[in-house]
């Protein structure tokens, strides 16, 4: 079993920043790719960041230049720096992690959520 433990979340001010942490734990062979998505209320599910084995990152459009995706490989943890945010930040964040265990081939797992919210 992988699981994904989500930290870092909370109330920030615009204009201020946060860093989420994202663990993985469990019979883990290879990360294949870790990602950040985030949903905020009343609308869909997006894509906010990804970074691949070989250390690629993307980015959406509306966080390029403030958000930083990074990893410690040998915590197997993802990292997720939110700088200059927004009120249109404000959204439950959730780690993706494309994880191969010893006993077969790639797939997706998910933290639990993490609540962070932008606001005066």
């Amino acid at each position: 079993q992988v699981q994904l433990v989500e930290s870092g979340g909370g109330l920030v001010q615009p204009g201020g920043s946060l860093r989420l942490s994202c663990a993985a734990s469990g019979s883990i062979f290879n990360i294949n790719a870790m990602r950040w998505y985030r949903q905020a209320l009343g609308k869909q599910r997006e894509l906010v960041a990804s970074i691949t084995n070989g250390g690629i990152t993307n980015y959406a459009d509306s966080v390029k230049g403030r958000f930083t995706i990074s990893r410690d490989i040998a915590k197997n943890t993802v990292y997720l720096q939110m700088n200059t945010l927004k009120p249109e930040d404000t959204a439950v964040y959730y780690c993706n992690g494309f994880i191969q265990t010893p006993f077969g081939a790639p797939m997706n797992y998910w933290g639990q959520g993490t609540q962070v919210t932008v606001s005066s």
